[in-house]
């Protein structure tokens, strides 16, 4: 058999034999995962509530002592336990609200600021030390990294007296905005701290942070935390850090040097980078089997990015921000946009609901802020990376199918994730908040949010609580149902499940009201004053996402009754979707509105003009 031949008959075997080709980052846009993919063995999942109460949770951690507690990290700057039977301790494990004679050490003036995240040294069973990152308010919002130490004797509770005496600053970022500040910190299998650092804020990156070796921002970031407590080395550069070589300092060489050796030469790089063209890598995980790094960047007005790092990698990759968004250009005006690739292309990615400008809205498959969960290695997931949406309430799993990524949906919940992590066991856990941007009363104002696991579909305990996920809808059919009596039977807008209306604490239940209940038909139709009062509330609880002429910003048209929902389009449907909340951000409002207004809101977007 000739050379040729042989090539030949081996190729074809090898096709045919299926053999798998180990997981890469994409060479080519066609290359990179979008929704509509299937994870191998298409795994099911849900979300099992563990516990609630949270003042919008941004983080969940273990300590890895063996413990079985887990950490649920609030943005107004406590962390609590959760014990392993799913009750949360009263005490806060550490408060920071209360170690400043003047006040709280966390800045919350703006939804992005606040406590971000907690990270337990890998020795801290015998060390007891942990690190948090959080905005400082007596630093003007600068983002800080501190570590503290546990007291042996009070391991699950740290005095305001321990919390100061144990304080050493490790790093401080000053920040010029207050958006995209990053937040996560988690000790890779290395055993350096590594942190995520957004670009800065504002929009669009003007200070071109993502691509500027000189400073902090749009990165990832490498640190050795294991040095002497003398006050004046609060970390060590790791000596693999892939500018360490690039910024020391050399005599200058002008003949006989090679234009690759020249490039090299970067004198100001900061030495602590370990990656760099980040938006605003809020959330990233470690595969706990692999070591590789999964890092969910949150996109600009289009598009969602997740970034794959192989546990080989030395370092020194560049995410493209703000050259380009995914694997689009940045700035975006149409879908046939011309632009280099700058730095490496994501492993997958996602749609906003207008993919680029000019765009119909999707119906499906879209979010608007990716959070980082976690990597799953159970329930039939093997190195599936899984993402939840703030908005849209989404999960999407990102896996390899043995030749190429593949990014499904999971699931559709009415869920506004801000993170994720795992517990001793390596399960993946998320939390969620009830906050948004324009409407945010403040960490301690918004509905709490909740701590969930994530397990196979079929391995729910019984009688547990689990997210609600849209299901059900398209069988649900545009009429609404009736109760034997001929009155309406209202059913929450995910799926259908029955929907009690009851009235809230001190709530005058009108007459138009009850008689909307029996009759499933709004009385103040055409009601010029109901209209005007519908307006006023309507400022109050909806204008943030959908804008005063009722066109929608976020989520569904008003005005036109373009919805997600088949009952909508009656004042029933409708009814429903108000009070019981829908998916994303709206879930904050589900149940807080008076019938009587929702009726009068009903009627005021009724009264506006049609496109």
């Amino acid at each position: 058999m000739n050379i040729r031949l042989l090539t030949f008959f081996l190729s074809s075997v090898l096709s045919c034999a299926g053999i798998a080709v180990a997981q890469k980052v994409p060479q080519a846009k066609n290359e990179v995962a979008r929704p509509g993919g299937m994870l191998p063995g298409n795994p099911k999942i849900a979300l099992v509530k563990i516990a609630d109460g949270f003042n919008d949770p941004t983080n969940v951690a273990n300590a890895g002592d063996g413990s079985g507690r887990l950490f649920v990290v609030e943005r107004v700057g406590r962390i609590r336990i959760v014990g392993k039977d799913g009750k949360v301790q009263k005490d806060p494990f550490l408060d920071l609200t209360n170690i400043n004679p003047l006040g709280s050490d966390v800045q919350t003036g703006f939804v992005e600021q606040g406590l971000y995240a907690v990270a337990f040294h890998p020795k801290f069973k015998q060390n007891g030390y942990f690190y948090v990152h959080y905005s400082s308010l007596p630093f003007n919002g600068a983002g800080v990294v501190v570590r503290f130490q546990v007291d042996p004797a009070s391991p699950n509770v740290m005095t305001p007296e321990r919390t100061n005496k144990t304080a050493k600053v490790i790093l401080r970022m000053e920040r010029p905005y207050y958006n995209h500040n990053g937040g996560q910190i988690e000790f890779g299998p290395d055993g350096y701290l590594y942190i995520a650092s957004g670009d800065g804020g504002w929009e669009g990156d003007p200070y071109g942070s993502g691509q500027d070796l000189t400073v902090l921002f749009g990165k990832m970031l490498r640190i050795d935390v294991n040095t002497e407590d003398d006050d004046v080395i609060a970390y060590k550069i790791p000596p693999t850090n892939p500018f360490v070589q690039a910024r020391k300092e050399r005599l200058m060489v002008l003949f006989g040097v090679s234009e690759l050796e020249f490039s090299k030469i970067k004198p100001r790089a900061r030495p602590e980078i370990w990656a760099y063209g980040l938006r605003n890598p809020y959330e990233f995980s470690f595969d706990l089997k692999t070591g590789d790094l999964y890092m969910a960047d949150v996109g600009q007005n289009h598009w969602e990015e997740i970034d794959y790092q192989p546990a080989a990698s030395k370092g020194g990759e560049n995410y493209g921000w703000n050259f380009n968004m995914g694997s689009w250009c940045f700035p975006m005006t149409g879908p046939d946009d011309k632009c280099p690739q700058v730095g490496l292309l994501p492993a997958a990615e996602y749609p906003h609901e207008v993919p680029y400008p000019g765009a119909a809205p999707l119906k499906d498959g879209h979010g608007c802020s990716i959070e980082g969960l976690g990597v799953a290695n159970y329930g039939g997931m093997k190195g599936v990376y899984l993402v939840g949406d703030w908005c849209s309430g989404r999960v999407f799993g990102m896996g390899w199918d043995g030749s190429k990524w593949q990014l499904q949906e999971m699931m559709h919940t009415n869920l506004q994730f801000t993170a994720g992590g795992y517990d001793e066991q390596g399960f993946v856990y998320a939390v969620n908040c009830n906050c948004f941007y324009t409407s945010d009363k403040g960490p301690m104002a918004n509905p709490p949010g909740a701590l969930w696991k994530i397990v196979a579909a079929d391995q729910v305990p019984a009688g547990a609580e689990t997210a609600r996920v849209v299901t059900e809808i398209s069988q649900a059919g545009g009429a609404a149902a009736s109760n034997a009596d001929g009155s309406v039977a209202f059913q929450h807008a995910l799926d259908n499940k029955p929907l009690k209306i009851v009235p809230m604490a001190n709530e005058r239940v009108s007459a138009q009201a009850t008689q909307f209940l029996k009759t499933g038909v709004n009385p103040y139709k055409g009601n010029t004053a109901a209209a005007a009062a519908g307006k006023l509330t309507y400022g109050q609880w909806c204008v943030a996402c959908h804008l005063a002429d009722g066109t929608g910003r976020i989520g569904s048209n008003l005005v036109d009754n373009n919805y997600t929902y088949p009952r909508v389009k009656t004042d029933v449907g409708t009814f429903e979707v108000i009070y019981g909340g829908a998916s994303g951000a709206m879930q904050s409002f589900g149940g807080r509105i008076g019938q009587d207004d929702i009726l009068k809101i009903m009627t005021y977007m009724e009264s506006l003009k049609k496109k």
